[in-house]
């Protein structure tokens, strides 16, 4: 279970810190990832005119998430903080945590509802194999510039 929060976390910080007055960078990895899977995925051009404003609604409202709801909690938790909190001071936390986890998955399940019509369950099915690829890949391409 520690494995499976600790990989969005680590996904979150990543990008967390690309954008932090990395905006540049920012763009960089939307327009590497709207490459990426649109390869992956062999959109036609009618499939990408209605699967975009779909995903980058979708993403938006997930970044909001992550950075307005979720992030603050983690920054109040970080630097020992959470060692120092007894259960019940954790708890409303905790609780904000599993509402934001709750909203996040709901977006997940319209996202996957919209998307049917529009490229199908294989692609959708494809859409989640690269989204995980390219986290991967993102990552691992992170590693190899912290080693340099």
């Amino acid at each position: 279970m520690k494995i499976k929060l600790l990989l969005p976390l680590l996904l979150l910080f990543t990008l967390s810190m690309f954008s932090q007055g990395h905006e540049d960078k920012k763009d960089q990895i939307k327009a590497l990832k709207v490459s990426y899977l649109t390869t992956e995925l062999s959109l036609t051009t009618a499939e990408s005119e209605k699967f975009w404003p779909v995903y980058n609604a979708y993403e938006d409202k997930v970044y909001q998430i992550r950075h307005d709801k979720m992030r603050p909690i983690y920054k109040k938790l970080g630097d020992g903080a959470l060692d120092k909190m007894t259960d019940k001071e954790a708890q409303p936390h905790l609780d904000k945590l599993q509402a934001a986890d709750k909203e996040l998955f709901q977006l997940r399940e319209k996202l996957l509802a919209d998307l049917r019509p529009i490229i199908g369950a294989k692609k959708i099915l494809k859409l989640k194999w690269a989204e995980e690829d390219f986290k991967r890949k993102l990552l691992d391409k992170f590693k190899d510039k912290k080693k340099d």
